[in-house]
This record gives structure tokens, C-alpha cells and sequence, in this order.
């Protein structure tokens, strides 16, 4: 898709420059929102608002929804008051909450001002939810039928207000306001005109809280294959539905900000191509800093074996190669972990068996990579004669139970955070890597200090 938006923005830029608008529009009605939203994106602020009027009003709304709120934010600058009334009038109201979210304070008056009552009054009702709660990306705009309808009156009713809502492929069933079953499209338009909606209706369907975790809400569309997930308060009354649009949203953000974290950066919730090289540097130097800083912890214990490593400098050679190997052994135990932990595959009381699972991994990882490290040791690196059999044994061992250790940090450690109430992603590659890094070296001068020392004249 990248390459086809690139082909196109070439295409517009020349048919602007020519001054070609109806041949832009041509081309424009004829492309996907989200991929026309791509395209405005690498306009210049001079070419965006020519760009954008040229969309009919209902595309226009969609293409909205889909920039960026930098974006946004210079469209609603530029924007006459009637052309944002007609924005605001094609949006829904989840969409316009999230756009108030996002904007300053001056470009929210001038929002609110110009949204009609009805849209106003719901913006104010979700934002009253908490940030990351199902009821922040819920939205209002769903279709409701009473349980004595025939199917025949429940389909004129979709008919005469379902133009206005989000989805129509399923339907709520309420009585007094609480939900009391489910039905789709699909079951009204195949049943008889003068069964009762009730006497179709799912009773057995899966509803979640306002004030449920967006990330578990949307894990739950996979897990039950949901196009939609009705919301109800803490009265069982259905007050909003999230759409799957809107739940594959949370997955990437949630997803987006776990990378981040464990590569050590502070999630910083713009994409990359907006951020700028202070915004960048920013979010990563509190983290670098801090591994710096916890690096002095290895470099404390080499220079305290700083006497033995001169006698044995074959010693040094294998450390990069003992903390890295430990290293990658507990990123490979903490990302395992993590993401079973984000789905819900695991929990802390599965804890120790999962150490049990991991041990029996990591006695065999580093079996293995201790054997193929003595023998290479032994018979390739060429280490002086006298102490070579004591030196591929110390590396060896080190090798074995870096790995044991680095594979029982890596799968206990997020686990025990997330059930502090931490995000798990903060124990993954960087902080378990410098644990380990710091307990290797530890074990490794440990193990030469009584197989390898002992041997070698003068030490």
C-alpha cells in the first residue's frame, strides 16, 4: 500500500500543480478513507486543505477520523465554521470524543460549540470515563429493540434509525433499559415477520462494564470472534457497544507501547514519522542513562578481578560471550512470558510451573551450548596448554548455569510485576539482560578463581 500511495501522491501533486481538481476528485472518491488519510499526510500544510475540500462530505468525515490529530488539529484551523458543523455532523460521537481528547483546549470550544446537542451531550458522557476503559472507546450509537417487537417491526425500525448508527449487524435487546439478549441482522431478516423478537433473541450473549480494562475488552473479540461487544453499567443498563474497529485500535496501541517499553524506550503514543528528533531523544535518554548506570555493577566486578584477568587474559575473551548468550537466553524466557501473560494464557499462579517448564528448557539450551563451547574451547581457540582444559571448563560451567539462571529471571520476573500491578514489558530485554549480565560475570570469576587460578604460576 505504501508504494501504491506513493504512485498516487506523485500523480496529485502534478494534477495540483496543472490545477486539475476535478481529475484529484476523480481519483480520490475512488480510494479507501484510511489510505487517502496516508496520502493528505505527506501534503504540505499549503496542499492539505485544497486536498481536503475536494472530498465529499460523508468521505471527508471518514477521512478525518482517520489522521492523525496534528493533522486534525491544522484541518479544524482552517476549517469555516460550517464546513466543521458538517465534520462534526458526519462523525460518530466515539470519533468526536476522541477527537476533543485530543485537541488543545481553544480547538475544543470551538469544537463543542459547533456540535449539535445530542453529539455534545454523549462527547460529555464518555469523557467522563476513565483513560483505557471500556467506556472511553465505546460509542453511543447502536441499535436497540424491545423484546415484544415482531421481526417484521424490529427490520422497519433498523430501517427508519439505523442510518445513524455505528453498526446494525447486531442488535440489543433491552427492557427498561437493561439488556436482556442479542440478536442479528441475519436472524430478523431469515425469520418469520410475526415471530417476537424474544422468542429469537440470545439470552447467552457476553457483555462487559464501563469501567473494564480497553485491553482485556478487546482480547475478547478474539477470543469470542465479536464484531461488537455491548457495554452496560453497574445497573446491567446497556449505555454504549464497542465496535472492532475500535478494539483493533487498543490491540496496536497496546501492542506498539510493549515493543517500545522493551526495547527501553518511553512509549510516546505518536508514530514515528510525527515525532521529532527531541521527542525521540527524549523518550530514549531516561533509559539509556539508567543502563549505563546499572552497568557500573559489571564493571565493579571485573575490576575486582581485575589481578586475575592479567595473569589469565584468555579469561577476557569469553565475556562478551557469556552476558550476551545470558542475555538473549532471558529476552527469549521474558517475551515468551510476557505475551502469554498479555493474553491471558497465564496467570502468577502458574508461575511455578512455569519455572519448572522454563529449568527443563534452560538445562538443555545450556547443555548444549556448553558442550559445543567446551569443544571449540578445547580444540579450536588454541589457549596455552597448561591451563586451556581449566579455562574451557570454567567458560563452560558458566555457560550452563548463566543459562539456568537467565531463563528462571526471565520468566519470573514479569510475571511477579504484573502482579504488583506493573507493566510486565518493563522486565524484558534491557533490565533482565543487565541482572544477568552482572550474575554471569559473578559466577564466571567465581568458578576461574578455583578452576583456573590455582594452576597458573604467580597468581
Amino acid at each position: 500500500m505504501a508504494v501504491f500511495s506513493t504512485d498516487i501522491s506523485k500523480t496529485i501533486e502534478i494534477l495540483l500543480e496543472r490545477k486539475q481538481y476535478n481529475s484529484i476528485k476523480n481519483i480520490l472518491v475512488t480510494i479507501n478513507a484510511p489510505d487517502i488519510a496516508i496520502i493528505l499526510r505527506d501534503q504540505p500544510a499549503d496542499k492539505l486543505m485544497r486536498l481536503f475540500r475536494l472530498l465529499p462530505q460523508e468521505l471527508a468525515a471518514d477521512v478525518f477520523v482517520e489522521m492523525e490529530p496534528e493533522l486534525q488539529e491544522e484541518l479544524i484551523n482552517g476549517f469555516t465554521d460550517k464546513e466543521l458543523s458538517e465534520i462534526l455532523n458526519e462523525m460518530y460521537d466515539d470519533d468526536a470524543a476522541d477527537l476533543v481528547e485530543e485537541m488543545p483546549a481553544n480547538v475544543v470550544k470551538r469544537i463543542l460549540k459547533h456540535a449539535d446537542p445530542d453529539m455534545r451531550r454523549s462527547i460529555n458522557e464518555l469523557l467522563k470515563y476513565p483513560e483505557d476503559s471500556a467506556g472511553s472507546i465505546m460509542t453511543t450509537e447502536f441499535c436497540d429493540l424491545e423484546p415484544g417487537m415482531t421481526a417484521a417491526e424490529a427490520l422497519e425500525d433498523i430501517r427508519r434509525t439505523g442510518v445513524d448508527k455505528e453498526t446494525i449487524d447486531t442488535c440489543y435487546v433491552t427492557e427498561k433499559r437493561r439488556l436482556i439478549g442479542t440478536i442479528t441482522l441475519r436472524q430478523l431478516v431469515l425469520a418469520s415477520g410475526g415471530v417476537r423478537v424474544a422468542d429469537i433473541m440470545d439470552e447467552n450473549f457476553v457483555s462487559v462494564s464501563t469501567l473494564d480494562d480497553s485491553e482485556q475488552v478487546a482480547d475478547m473479540f478474539a477470543k469470542y470472534d465479536l464484531l461488537s461487544m455491548p457495554v452496560v453499567d453497574s445497573d446491567s443498563r446497556l449505555v454504549g457497544i464497542v465496535t472492532v474497529d475500535d478494539a483493533i485500535d487498543v490491540i496496536r496501541e497496546e501492542a506498539t507501547e510493549d515493543i517500545e517499553k522493551m526495547a527501553a524506550i518511553t512509549p510516546s503514543g505518536k508514530p514515528y514519522p510525527r515525532l521529532s528528533v527531541f521527542e525521540i531523544y527524549k523518550n530514549r535518554i531516561p533509559w539509556l542513562m539508567l543502563m549505563m548506570l546499572s552497568a557500573t555493577f559489571t564493571q565493579f566486578i571485573m575490576k575486582g578481578f581485575e589481578a586475575g584477568l592479567e595473569k589469565v587474559v584468555a579469561l577476557s575473551f569469553y565475556i562478551p560471550m557469556l552476558m550476551d548468550t545470558g542475555g538473549n537466553s532471558g529476552s527469549q524466557a521474558s517475551v515468551t512470558v510476557i505475551r502469554s501473560l498479555s493474553l491471558g494464557e497465564i496467570e502468577f499462579k502458574d508461575i511455578l510451573r512455569v519455572i519448572f517448564k522454563e529449568l527443563r528448557v534452560a538445562m538443555m539450551c545450556g547443555g548444549t551450548l556448553a558442550l559445543l563451547s567446551f569443544l571449540k574451547l578445547r580444540f579450536i581457540d588454541g589457549i596455552e596448554p597448561s591451563y586451556a582444559l581449566y579455562v574451557a571448563l570454567a567458560v563452560s560451567a558458566t555457560l550452563f548455569v548463566t543459562v539456568i539462571i537467565a531463563k528462571f529471571f526471565g520468566c519470573t520476573l514479569p510475571m511477579v510485576v504484573k502482579k504488583i500491578g506493573l507493566d510486565p514489558a518493563v522486565m524484558a530485554s534491557p533490565m533482565i539482560t543487565t541482572i544477568v549480565d552482572a550474575l554471569s560475570l559473578i559466577i564466571y570469576f567465581l568458578i576461574a578463581s578455583v578452576l583456573v587460578l590455582p594452576r597458573v604460576p604467580g597468581v
